[in-house]
């Protein structure tokens, strides 16, 4: 990932270019060749399928969509009027001679069927119009033309109203608002959370390619494979939310990097070779999501996989290309003005991250249990509803009341009954005259039956159709009960092993069934890919275990907020929302592949922080408190983000479409209880608790997996003549204008504390440009290189460590310097010399100690004083440990009389780094065991305008 990054952000124009050319090629090509959108929707093996396949035979003009226009006299007037025909029959004409309009049958005509589209008062009649395809194939300008024709229609006296599957399309909010409202509220939250413009802009304008791309290739896909006409809308949401998270994850971490010092392209690099692989991994994780769709064996979602896949695959690409390639054009400019002033007034930020989330941080882990309990309490409160989940069909009857298709829904079922606004359709093949006429007879006795009639039979396959009203209205468990009386009864009974039960209502209940029947396969699938890829990406058992666990109960928690809205109707007036019924049934599957997906991206990224720490210290309390502090608010953004972009609640719900306003409020809430309780409070105290398990794998088990690197494998120490590259980025000091020439180290004799290496009192040298450009030291002499590191044997004058041992806050390590009266035992000049034990008990000032576990921040420390070569303390100096990736471990400043105390977070190489106005800053490789290593410095007075050189 370096080397990419690092050509994307130095061949900047070049990449910007090929992704203009791209969306700009993709664009053309579209407009030329157009879309090829199908439709399709079957549920094979049902028996709703086989009925339409034998209505679509028989009654190839019946087969499609049967919507209705309504209209109601006032009181003292009849539907019969002459006055009122002269108006609805004109416009049902023109209604039935528009192109695609198979059938219109009205109330006008002569016979029982027509008679009995009238009310029993006269005053509510309808006509049903018959298209010839599905309503989801239905061109909408069709559908508002017959919309307009009927409304035309009407007048004073004279309400007209129009429902039905092809007409709710009417109210679906125009093309492009859905995107455009998601994207300006994601823009309000980047701004409020980078302060920036440009940075703002940033994750926006990634998304937008990433989006523009994958629409465009998915209009010329619908060429070669079944794309649905709402696989597009789908994939833009998805993909602009993956998108701007993205990009926001690795735009924080370079942002973040150039506060601490590092210069912009480093940065970039850095956080393209952590965030970056970050990203790679948690779009697959995605993706695996949205392949789990598959399972469902559901034809129609196997275009919105394709989709939406490639769309976050696309929104990857961008993230880790044209990125990049925007960061280099920006430079420093992605901070904002203030945040640059800051910057070059007081230098680099600490590297230990503060503010809010920091704190809470530390609260989580010094009350996990506290945090933990709380949050299994409110997941399991919302849960509850759960338990009374039913799937189905919601039809207009929960549109709001101001929608035509509430107002005809609400008419029909005032004139006809309840169950008028979803008739069964009983298609019998071949049944003959006298078996037809004795099922209609065994059908009206069935309990659940308010009307029965027969069409007459078609004239080319002898198909009956046998039209069925139920007492009950379509969402009504009664009528489900009805539905299964007749296919397990009544239809045996009569011998009819020809007749098959569909409809609507049919349909959405068979839906039902397959979606209950085969979600567990579908859940058990993604939850175990998930699995299997946490597994493989973080070497641990517990914590794929751990991310499973909480995708089940954010899915628990959310579905049991669908139920307490929807179907309890629990704020359903405040929200705006009509009459409480079951929960669509496709609904489960989309919200769970979103739902876990997006999981498992808050997932990797709080995880991918904390195992990097993990890696860097083997402290699994720093490394949970780090991680969370550092991507806790990132995650919160990127909920923010998810939120505004899918569900879009304004759009969805005030256009009174009810599925989306049901998946706006599903998304949101599980959104939510994902990022705010799970991410940020039960995974961190449960990780808290669990401590090192957290990173345990057998090794039989470590030997067999695959390496997927989350994070950039640990680089070895660098080279000498590298130091000063990296104390300088580290420390925010001027680069050296020559490097040191590489020649051999020193060595010296132990120190007091049990060290072998280099000596520790030996000349510090600062380099200086020589007329040749040689390295020459501040005497004028050859500068000599940096010793590659100090070693630390295990003797220490202060015995071994011992594991789980801690210092509480404001106390030291015994055996370690501090503050000391001049002349006083323990003093310098006093007996001892440098770096002998001294046992003094004042805390050292400017040093925070770490809480954590074993092996804890006071086992291996680096302690001792900081003086000139005439042995003089030197104060104020700060002195820095950092890790060999050079991570900031520890920051401290030395004392008044030059005493000084680092901790690290374990044994191993690192690197320590002093600086201090005036003096040539000084780094070394030391080697820290299980105890402390007493260490000295000398600093000599800068040279050369007084610029801090590195020895």
């Amino acid at each position: 990932m370096t080397a990419w990054a690092r050509w994307c952000y130095r061949h900047r124009l070049v990449v910007v270019v090929l992704w203009l050319a791209a969306l700009l090629g993709l664009g053309a090509a579209g407009n030329s060749a157009g879309t090829d959108y199908a439709n399709v929707f079957s549920l094979p093996d049902t028996d709703s399928k086989r009925a339409h396949d034998l209505m679509t035979k028989a009654f190839p003009e019946r087969s499609g969509d049967t919507d209705t226009v309504v209209w109601k006299t006032d009181a003292g007037s009849s539907v019969r009027d002459a006055a009122v025909r002269d108006r609805i029959e004109p416009a049902l004409r023109r209604i039935a001679a528009l192109d695609g309009v198979g059938e219109v049958a009205g109330p006008y005509a002569t016979g029982p069927r027509a008679a009995a589209q009238v009310s029993a008062d006269g005053r509510i009649a309808y006509a049903q119009v018959t298209f010839v395809r599905q309503a989801n194939e239905i061109p909408k300008e069709l559908i508002e033309r017959v919309v307009d024709t009927a409304h035309a229609a009407a007048r004073e006296g004279l309400r007209v109203e129009l429902g039905g599957q092809a007409v709710a399309r009417t109210l679906e909010p125009p093309a492009g608002t859905s995107e455009a409202v998601g994207v300006a509220a994601a823009a309000v939250v980047l701004f409020l959370a980078f302060g920036s413009l440009f940075a703002m802009l940033l994750p926006i304008v990634t998304a937008v390619f990433a989006v523009g791309t994958g629409v465009l290739a998915t209009m010329l896909l619908s060429h070669v494979t079944d794309v649905p006409e709402v696989a597009p809308l789908l994939g833009s949401l998805i993909g602009l939310g993956v998108g701007i998270d993205y990009a926001l994850f690795i735009v924080t971490r370079h942002r973040r990097g150039i506060l601490r010092g590092l210069e912009p392209q480093e940065s970039a690099v850095q956080a393209l070779n952590t965030s970056g692989r970050a990203v790679l991994f948690a779009g697959g994780t995605v993706c695996v999501a949205l392949a789990g769709m598959l399972v469902m064996n559901l034809r129609f979602l196997d275009g919105v996989v394709i989709a939406a896949s490639l769309t976050v695959a696309l929104g990857v690409l961008a993230a880790i290309t044209l990125l990049p390639a925007m960061l280099g054009v920006l430079g420093v400019r992605v901070l904002s003005r203030r945040q640059r002033r800051v910057l070059a007034a007081s230098g680099p930020e600490p590297e230990e991250p503060g503010g809010l989330t920091a704190r809470w941080s530390a609260f989580v882990q010094r009350r996990p249990r506290l945090v933990g309990v709380l949050a299994v309490a409110v997941m399991a409160a919302l849960a509850v509803p759960l338990l009374s989940l039913r799937l189905g069909a919601t039809d207009q009857g929960n549109h709001q009341e101001s929608t035509t298709t509430r107002q005809a829904y609400d008419l029909l079922a005032e004139g006809f009954g309840p169950g008028f606004n979803g008739p069964l359709q009983l298609v019998v093949d071949k049944p003959g005259p006298d078996a037809a006429a004795g099922l209609v007879e065994r059908i009206r006795d069935t309990e659940g039956v308010a009307r029965v009639h027969a069409a007459p039979p078609s004239a080319a396959t002898d198909t009956t159709v046998i039209e069925v009203v139920p007492t009950g209205s379509p969402q009504s468990q009664e009528t489900d009960r009805l539905i299964d009386r007749l296919r397990g009864d009544v239809l045996p009974a009569a011998g009819a092993e020809n007749a098959h039960v569909g409809g609507v209502t049919a349909v959405f209940k068979d839906f039902a069934a397959v979606t209950s029947d085969r979600l567990p396969y579908f859940v058990g699938a993604v939850v175990a890919l998930g699995f299997l890829l946490l597994l493989a990406a973080f070497r641990s058992l517990v914590v794929p275990l751990t991310a499973a666990l909480m995708n089940l109960i954010a899915a628990a928690a959310s579905f049991g907020v669908l139920v307490a809205v929807f179907q309890w109707g629990w704020g359903g007036e405040l929200l705006g929302l009509g009459q409480e019924g079951p929960i669509t049934a496709f609904l489960p599957v989309i919200m769970l592949s979103l739902l876990f997906g997006l999981s498992m991206d808050y997932q990797v990224f709080l995880v991918s922080r904390m195992h990097e720490e993990w890696t860097h210290t083997h402290d699994n309390a720093r490394a949970v408190r780090v991680g969370l502090a550092e991507t806790g608010r990132v995650i919160n953004c990127a909920a923010l983000i998810v939120i505004c972009v899918f569900t879009v609640f304004p759009v969805f719900v005030l256009s009174g479409d009810t599925e989306g306003a049901m998946a706006g409020i599903g998304l949101a809430a599980a959104v939510a209880l994902d990022a705010f309780i799970l991410r940020t409070a039960l995974v961190p105290a449960a990780m808290h608790l669990l401590g090192r398990a957290n990173w345990w794998l057998p090794a039989w088990l470590d030997r067999r997996l695959p390496h997927l690197a989350v994070e950039p494998e640990e680089t070895e120490p660098p080279a000498p003549e590298d130091l000063e590259v990296l104390v300088a980025a580290a420390l925010g000091t001027p680069r050296p204008p020559v490097s040191p020439a590489v020649t051999p180290g020193l060595r010296g004799t132990a120190g007091a504390g049990g060290s072998t290496g280099v000596n520790p009192y030996g000349a510090a040298h600062a380099y200086e440009a020589g007329a040749k450009g040689t390295a020459r030291d501040a005497s004028g002499d050859a500068a000599k290189s940096l010793p590659p590191y100090d070693g630390q044997g295990s003797a220490t004058p202060y015995g071994p460590y011992r594991p789980g041992r801690r210092t509480a806050p404001g106390a030291r390590t015994p055996g370690v310097p501090g503050p000391r009266t001049p002349g006083a035992p323990g003093s310098r000049g006093a007996a001892g010399g440098h770096g002998a034990p001294r046992e003094d008990d004042a805390p050292m000032a400017g040093h925070t100690p770490r809480e954590g576990g074993a092996p804890g921040p006071y086992g291996p420390v680096v302690h001792g004083f900081i003086i000139t070569p005439d042995g003089d303390p030197i104060h104020s100096v700060t002195l820095t440990l950092l890790s060999k990736g050079g991570s900031q471990l520890d920051r401290v400043s030395s004392l008044a009389d030059g005493s000084y105390i680092l901790g690290a977070p374990a044994p191993g190489v690192y690197l320590l780094a002093a600086t201090a106005p005036g003096y040539a800053s000084k780094a070394r490789h030391i080697m820290l065991g299980d105890g402390p290593l007493t260490y000295d410095l000398e600093l000599v007075e800068a040279v050369g305008g007084g610029v801090n050189a590195v020895t």
